[in-house]
């Protein structure tokens, strides 16, 4: 069986944004969205979410322009991990489903230690690091250009017919409204995403390859079962 996330990055950075992000999960295939909790937007996000209630929350980790590790940060970067993660639930009213972070800076070696610390706390799945394989190539920008064209629903629909393997696959996705709150180099891009995310030709295209739609509160729900 193939099941399929598709997770919307960056709910929270702007109205646009979270706009983009809620329509994509009413009226697109988007499942699930990862929040940042410290712009003037990430409480819009949180009580629009409440409205949707099969949509999945994770927390979307943003260091900011935090140095680079060493021995001494340590301790100061895992006090942010963990006053975001309480931020998260103070807005939300419960823990996340799961975990990622800003232009994927988990991946950083020295920074990814303190990400899998808290994950296994809290029984979490942590991009790139639980059973869900992550899928990056739904993205309009490539060495420093736009291509809209890799965001089309026919590029998504053979993206879908030949990359999603049996198993959990995260599709990573950044859709949205152009928004003046969240000057980005990456805006027509997100209007480009939602519009494919919402096309109803690629849920055509899901079912023809039996590609059923989950969350990752359905990957969590299946790492708890496991573990027992």
């Amino acid at each position: 069986m193939k099941f399929l996330i598709v997770n919307g990055d960056d709910f929270g950075a702007s109205r646009g944004i979270n706009r983009g992000i809620l329509e994509a999960h009413e009226r697109g295939i988007l499942t699930s969205t990862s929040l940042l909790v410290k712009t003037p937007w990430s409480e819009e996000a949180a009580e629009l979410s409440r409205d949707a209630e099969s949509l999945s929350v994770g927390l979307h980790v943003d260091l900011g322009k935090e140095p680079g590790l060493t021995a001494d940060s340590q301790g100061r970067l895992r006090e942010e991990l963990r006053r975001e993660f309480a931020r998260f639930r103070e807005l939300m009213h419960r823990r996340p489903t799961h975990l990622d972070s800003h232009h994927n800076v988990h991946r950083d070696p020295q920074m990814l230690p303190l990400f899998l610390e808290l994950a296994e706390e809290h029984g979490l799945p942590l991009r790139e690091h639980s059973s869900a394989r992550y899928f990056s190539k739904f993205h309009g920008q490539w060495g420093g250009q736009t291509h809209l064209e890799q965001l089309g629903v026919e590029s998504l629909a053979r993206m879908l017919a030949t990359e999603i393997e049996d198993g959990f696959t995260e599709l990573g996705c950044h859709p949205g409204y152009v928004d003046p709150d969240y000057p980005s180099g990456y805006s027509t891009e997100r209007e480009a995403e939602l519009r494919t995310l919402c096309d109803p030709r690629i849920r055509q295209a899901l079912a023809e390859q039996a590609i059923q739609l989950v969350s990752h509160h359905d990957l969590g729900k299946l790492m708890v079962i496991s573990a027992t």
